[in-house]
C-alpha cells in the first residue's frame, strides 16, 4: 500500500515537531499563537511548504509569515537534529486561508437559510 508514503510520514513528523519548536524556541514578537495546518514536502525532499493559520487579522498573519520565514533557517537546523534526515528540506511558510474561507462560506449559508421563508410542516401531499 503506497498511499502512506515516506514523504507523508516525514511531513506529519515535521508538522508535530514544528508546532513544538515554534512554541518553545521562537521568541519573535511577530509570531503569535499559530496552528500548523499541514506540511507539503516535495518528492525529492528539497522543499517543504508549511501552511499555518493564526488568530487575528490578515495583516497580523502577513507579519507572522515574515517572522516565520525569517526564522526558517533556525527551525530547519533544529528539525535536522530531531529528524536525522540526510536531506533536510528548505522551509517555506505559507498562510492557510482555507479556514477563513470556510468561516465566510458558513456565514453565507447561515444568512441564506435565515432569509428563507419558514417551511410549513403541516402540508403533506
Amino acid at each position: 500500500m503506497k498511499s502512506y508514503s515516506r514523504t507523508s510520514r516525514i511531513a506529519e513528523q515535521m508538522q508535530r515537531d514544528l508546532a513544538t519548536l515554534i512554541r518553545t524556541e521562537i521568541k519573535d514578537p511577530r509570531i503569535g499563537l499559530i496552528t500548523i495546518t499541514s506540511v507539503d514536502v516535495s518528492r525529492d525532499y528539497s522543499h517543504a511548504k508549511i501552511f499555518f493559520t493564526q488568530l487575528g487579522e490578515a495583516t497580523d498573519a502577513k507579519a507572522c509569515g515574515v517572522g516565520l520565514n525569517h526564522a526558517a533557517g533556525f527551525l530547519r537546523h533544529l528539525l535536522a537534529e530531531r529528524l536525522g534526515l540526510r536531506i533536510m528540506p528548505m522551509l517555506h511558510f505559507v498562510y492557510d486561508e482555507s479556514v477563513e474561507r470556510g468561516i465566510y462560506l458558513s456565514q453565507l449559508i447561515d444568512t441564506a437559510v435565515h432569509d428563507l421563508p419558514p417551511v410549513d410542516s403541516d402540508k403533506s401531499e
